[in-house]
Formats: C-alpha cells, structure tokens, sequence
C-alpha cells in the first residue's frame, strides 16, 4: 500500500494496568471514518518503551485486525538491541504489518557507521519495508543525511524516514540526497507544512490523533501544492501542536483523547499526568478548538 499523507502515531490506552482493547479499537476506527491515511502503533507516542514484548505483539494484532487493510499500517519495530529489533520486526512482517518503523538504537549512541550496520542487520534477517526513525531528541544520536542517503542506497527495504529534527535545514540536506521515490515524512507536527514545500510526502502526527481529519486535509492540501489553504489549517492547529508538547509526548495528548471521552488517559511510570496548570491550559486550548465544552 502507498505509505504518504497523514499517519497517526497512535496513542496506546490502558485500562486497570491492561491495555484497553475497546477503546483502542474505537480510536482506530474513528481514525479511519475521520480519513486518515494510515496508523503507527507501538510508536513513541504509543508507550512502546513501556509495553511488554507480549503486550507489544498484542497492540500490534489489534491493530492490524481492527484496519483490515483499509490503510497502511507501520508498526513500531524498534530497539537499541540490534537482535530484539530483529525479533519485532520479523513479528511485525508475519502479523500482516504494511511497514515497519525502525528507531535508530537509543542509548548506546552508535557511531554512524554503527547505524549503517544496523539497519543491515535488521534488512539481512527481515525484509519488509522500513521507514527509519530518527528523532535525536529522545536516543541521543542524529543519523546524519548523507548517512541516511546511505541506507537508502545500500538497503533496499528501506524506503524513506520519520525526520523528527525539526529541522528544515537537515531535511532539505536529506532530500538533496535521495531520488524522488523517498519518503520523507515529518515526525514534526510543527512542520509538516514546511516539509511538504520542499519535497516531503506526509507526516508521522501526534495531534492527529485529536483532529484527524484536520491533518488529514491539510497533508491533502499540501501534496496538491495549494499551500495557501493548508497554511489556514496549519495555523488552526498551531495552538493544539503548543499544548500536545507542553509536557513529554505523549502525556498532553492522551490527557485530550480522556477529556474528548475517547480513552481513559492512564499512563506508564514512568510518565505521569500532567501538572494542574498545564491541565488546565489544555482544557482551554481543546475549548478554543471545538473539541470539548
């Protein structure tokens, strides 16, 4: 399936400690009617770092069944142990995953050379398409562009980026690098406009899963090169990407889904919920946006 436009990073919602399957089905299922263009379960934004293999596997099949193929779904795969991130990549595959999205190994801070060598590692055993996620802010390592062109070249599985930087400088190094059937998608939702402007192909969207229509439309608007209306969506929701990054992702978000009625909000130590001023601020912005009374 195509992989472009707005992708959800979806929230993972948990219930008395379990993940709770009711309500994560709903969330997909209001994602897809709201247009969406694909989902990404087991993400940053899903808690992955705090979900047991058993419980990652389940999110995943929950998933998978739940879209029955109506868009792609890019399953988060990623470790900083090059074996575990073989094993959950080769899950991924046989559970039915469209992709796979691959972090870079967090931690350890591999050289780049060291990064290179993973993504083999992983392609060598499993191969599936992968969209590799680079987001420096939370692993402590950059895969430089001419180190991702790199990857792309040598590792046919992979297919484009989840460029999480912010940074228009190093996404516009990166697609100077890479041919046209890259997919570069913003892992920033304050730029996935910029992104677009330049040669992106969609965003990895953590408000999305509050307004998905919303991103839906403007990565719509965008592809077509009408910036002019994707701009007045972008600025519409300028106020909802302020609060969703008040406090870590993604506690600001799943503290909107809880007051929209949509999840429980319960999270993992070891994030918790959010202070009472910064709660309250949220309460405001989601009043502004329609989203609750």
């Amino acid at each position: 399936m195509e992989i472009g436009g707005a992708l959800t990073a979806l929230v993972t919602p948990f219930k008395n400690g379990k993940v709770d399957e009711e309500s994560y089905r709903k969330l997909i299922e209001w994602q897809i009617t709201e247009g969406i263009n694909g989902v990404v379960p087991c993400g940053t934004t899903g808690e992955s770092a705090t979900l047991s293999h058993a419980e990652h596997q389940e999110v995943i099949r929950i998933c998978i069944d739940q879209v029955k193929g109506r868009v792609p779904v890019v399953a988060g795969a990623g470790s900083n142990n090059t074996i575990e991130a073989i094993e959950l990549a080769r899950f991924a595959k046989e559970a039915g995953a469209d992709a796979i999205l691959l972090i870079t190994p967090y931690y350890n801070k591999p050289t780049q050379e060291g990064l290179v060598a993973h993504f083999k590692a992983v392609a060598r055993e499993v191969s599936v398409p992968t969209i590799v996620y680079n987001v420096p802010g939370r692993t402590g390592v950059n895969v430089k562009p001419a180190t991702l062109a790199r990857i792309y070249r040598e590792i046919p599985e992979v297919i484009g980026v989840k460029e999480a930087t912010g940074d228009l400088i190093q996404i516009s190094d990166i697609l100077e690098q890479v041919d046209d059937r890259f997919i570069l998608l913003s892992g920033d939702d304050f730029t996935v406009t910029p992104t677009y402007s330049i040669g992106g192909k969609g965003a990895i969207s953590v408000i999305s899963n509050i307004v998905p229509k919303a991103v839906s439309q403007m990565c719509a608007l965008a592809k077509k090169g009408d910036f002019e209306a994707a701009r007045k969506i972008h600025f519409q929701v300028a106020p909802l990407c302020r609060i969703c990054f008040v406090e870590t992702n993604p506690v600001p978000v799943k503290s909107a889904l809880a007051l929209m009625g949509r999840v429980s909000g319960d999270l993992r130590l070891p994030l918790v919920q959010m202070l009472p001023e910064n709660q309250e601020k949220l309460k405001n912005t989601l009043k502004a946006a329609g989203l609750v009374n």
